[in-house]
C-alpha cells in the first residue's frame, strides 16, 4: 500500500491525523503525524438509533464518478442569428420603450439595452418572456447538416497540400 505522504510502497502503512487530515503513512513518516504517534483505537461509543458512519477509505479505493452527459444532444432548438434585431425591432413596433419593455416582463432597463445591442445573450427564461410579450420566436429548429463522403473518384486533400514551401 502506498504512504499518502511520501507516496512510497510500504507493507504496513498506519493511519495517523497530519494537519488534521487523517492519512495512511509509512512507518518512516509516522512522526509527522500530531503527538508523533498514529491514531489511537477508541472504544466505539454507543449511538443509539443513529445509522453507523462509512468507514475510511484511501483514495486509490473511491469510486469513479459517472462521465459527463452531452448536454447538446438534448438540444431541439437554438437562438436565431439576429436575436438582438428582432428583439428591438419588435419592441419598437409595439411602440414599447425599454423602460416599459423590462418592466413588463421583469427585467431592468439596462439588460434590455444590453440584450438589444447583442452585447447579452438571452436566458432560456427571458427567451420565453420575451417571446410571449413582444410575440415573436427567437427559437428556432436546429437542422441536420449532411455532411458528404468523398468518393473513390474524389480526390482527398491533407492539410500538407494547402500548405506552400518556403523557397
Amino acid at each position: 500500500m502506498p504512504c499518502e505522504l511520501c507516496g512510497r510502497e510500504a507493507k504496513s502503512c498506519k493511519e495517523a491525523i497530519i494537519d488534521g487530515a487523517k492519512m495512511y503513512v509509512c512507518p518512516d513518516c509516522i512522526k509527522y503525524a500530531e503527538g508523533g504517534v498514529g491514531v489511537q483505537q477508541e472504544e466505539p461509543v454507543s449511538r443509539g438509533n443513529l445509522p453507523p458512519t462509512k468507514a475510511y477509505r484511501p483514495p486509490s479505493y473511491r469510486p469513479r464518478k459517472a462521465p459527463a452527459k452531452d448536454i447538446y444532444k438534448s438540444m431541439e432548438k437554438e437562438l436565431v442569428s439576429n436575436w438582438n434585431h428582432l428583439i428591438e425591432s419588435a419592441r419598437k413596433k409595439k411602440g414599447l420603450t425599454r423602460e416599459e419593455l423590462g418592466f413588463k416582463i421583469g427585467e431592468r432597463t439596462v439588460t434590455i439595452a444590453k440584450l438589444e445591442n447583442g452585447d447579452l445573450r438571452p436566458s432560456d427564461q427571458m427567451i420565453a418572456k420575451l417571446e410571449k410579450e413582444l410575440g415573436i420566436a427567437l427559437l428556432e429548429e436546429i437542422k441536420e447538416t449532411p455532411t458528404v463522403q468523398p468518393t473513390q473518384s474524389q480526390t482527398k486533400y491533407t492539410l500538407g497540400d494547402f500548405i506552400k514551401p518556403d523557397k
